[in-house]
């Protein structure tokens, strides 16, 4: 096992969120908010708690990717298959089930899944450049 590239770890929980900000900004910022809560629009504080803690969960899902990355010392392409694979294979049918019972709409799930594949694909890209 090698070490974890922390380096790695820290800018691709960056580049999780960038995407973040841009997926659920001027990409589909509009479409989601109607679908995830109409009506409600958090300010103040509670969006600089929520900006907060978006990050502190994508630098854990970072971390436990740094470590697998060092576990198993992958060729670039399958860091890249495995970025996307957690996202696509895991990531998505986990909010999957919830959205289901849930009873949320087929656009909610692509959009939030499409953030999760395209966050992960710009992680993964982070620990290819920082190899």
């Amino acid at each position: 096992m090698g070490p974890v590239n922390w380096l790695a770890v820290v800018l691709g929980a960056v580049a999780f969120f960038v995407v973040g900000a841009l997926w659920y900004g001027p990409l589909f910022g509009k479409v989601w908010q109607r679908e995830a809560c109409p009506g409600e629009r958090p300010q103040g504080p509670v969006v600089a708690r929520n900006l907060g803690l978006t990050f502190l969960c994508e630098l854990i899902v970072a971390g436990a990717f740094g470590h697998l990355v060092a576990r198993t010392q992958p060729s670039p392409h399958v860091i890249m298959m495995m970025a996307v694979g957690l996202a696509l294979a895991v990531m998505a049918p986990a909010i999957g089930i919830g959205y289901i019972h849930q009873r949320k709409s087929l656009t909610l799930f692509a959009i939030d899944t499409g953030h999760l594949a395209a966050g992960m694909a710009a992680l993964g890209a982070v620990f290819v450049l920082l190899r």
